[in-house]
């Protein structure tokens, strides 16, 4: 039996005349369409009713579309989708599920696409932040000044939304444009002032651009202590830069942050490579809230999950590709970190108490690895004069795991 399959066809807000002749041929024959109410309306007057049934998406659309996926109602199912189906939209999700072979992809020009052709900007130097797949402080992450931003909105309130995050975050004087129904009839566009980017003054279907005006910020590991809120549990900068580099952040990896503090490793870990993920072990209720409220701050608490105490919560938390060990520190912690990690993997561990040091060059004799030992030393006041003042020895101990070891 031949396994059903599916069409996908981009639309922009110019309907059915704007779409390709495959679009309108494919569309014409369909027995199957489903869409949101605004996509359908776009079609609706040009199937043929007597052959085509239209379906709108119902809420959640994540749960409907996962119904239609497991049991579709026809050998061809055809999905309506917004520009650019792979990109942030509906198709990546079918493709997921089912399979490139079995799906046939027709887009649009993407949103972002049309953006940059109106407002003149270089598509490929332009950074996207999706605020209908993430939370709208994702953006924070992206600010640098002479960057420009495009988020994807997920709804009226996102303009709003983003103008608070930039006076947040020192980007006042940023400019911001509002786009609205690119490609249609109406289509608007609009510099957006706090007192004109409220839900009521803004179509729900929006982009938010923004010429970013404000401090450089950079990405690489070792931001000041006075960035994150805090109670003291915080590797402080310059180990912080030693181990985030320690930790080789890069692609789709996993992080275990174990004695997470106040998850300043976690996210400068996310903060290096946006396709990260990580989870921050914390026991401490306030701590965990805490680290909660800074992996906000930096843009990265849509790909940040907060469990509680280690040993007992990781195995919840899938198979990591990267470990840190800092806070909690024990012999219990370590081995089942190791044991848990997937083959490759990395694992580093910093100490300061000698007890702690010690398991760390047990580690280093059982499993292989560097261990290094870092002293800071920073110049502060001596009476009217200044000297070195030397903060406590890190020793650290960063070891691969190969697909032979336990």
């Amino acid at each position: 039996m031949t396994a059903p399959r599916f069409v996908v066809v981009g639309i922009g807000e110019d309907g059915w005349t704007g779409l390709t002749g495959a679009a309108r041929d494919t569309l014409s024959t369909a027995a199957v369409v489903y869409g949101s109410p605004r996509q359908l309306d776009l079609i609706s007057d040009s199937v043929d009713h007597g052959r085509t049934r239209l379906y709108p998406w119902r809420s959640p659309m994540s749960q409907h579309l996962a119904e239609v996926l497991r049991a579709p109602p026809a050998p061809l199912v055809h999905v309506l989708a917004s520009g650019d189906p792979m990109f942030h939209g509906v198709g990546a999700s079918i493709v997921r599920e089912v399979g490139a072979e079995r799906v046939t992809m027709l887009p649009q020009v993407s949103s972002a696409s049309l953006a940059c052709a109106r407002l003149g900007w270089d598509l490929a130097g332009t950074r996207i932040v999706s605020a209908v797949t993430g939370p709208p402080e994702t953006v924070a992450g992206h600010l640098s000044d002479g960057r420009r931003v495009l988020v994807l909105s997920r709804d009226a309130n996102t303009p709003y939304q983003v103008l608070n995050i930039l006076r947040d975050n020192g980007f006042s004087g940023s400019r911001v444009r509002v786009l609205e129904r690119l490609g249609g009839p109406a289509e608007r566009i609009y510099d957006a002032m706090p007192e004109t980017a409220g839900p009521g003054d803004v179509d729900p279907l929006n982009i938010v651009a923004v010429d970013c005006h404000g401090p450089r910020i950079c990405a690489a590991p070792g931001l000041p202590d006075d960035m994150y809120e805090n109670d003291g549990q915080l590797t402080k900068e310059p180990v912080r830069a030693l181990t985030v580099c320690a930790l080789r952040p890069g692609g789709t990896q996993l992080l275990w942050d174990v004695g997470g503090g106040s998850g300043s490793i976690a996210i400068e870990w996310l903060r290096a490579d946006t396709d990260g993920r990580a989870v921050a072990f914390e026991a401490d209720g306030g701590r965990a809230e805490r680290l909660g409220r800074n992996a906000v701050r930096h843009g990265v608490a849509g790909r940040l999950r907060i469990a509680g105490r280690a040993p007992e919560a990781l195995a919840a938390h899938g198979t990591p590709d990267a470990v840190f060990i800092g806070g909690g520190l024990s012999e219990q912690v370590l081995e089942q970190c190791w044991a848990a990690l997937a083959p490759g993997g990395r694992l580093v561990a910093n100490g300061v108490a000698i007890e702690s040091q010690n398991l760390l060059a047990s580690a280093a004799g059982r499993y292989g690895g560097t261990l290094r030992r870092f002293s800071v030393e920073t110049a502060g006041p001596l009476g009217s004069l200044t000297t070195w003042r030397p903060a406590l020895p890190i020793v650290q101990w960063a070891a691969n795991k190969s697909q032979e070891q336990r």
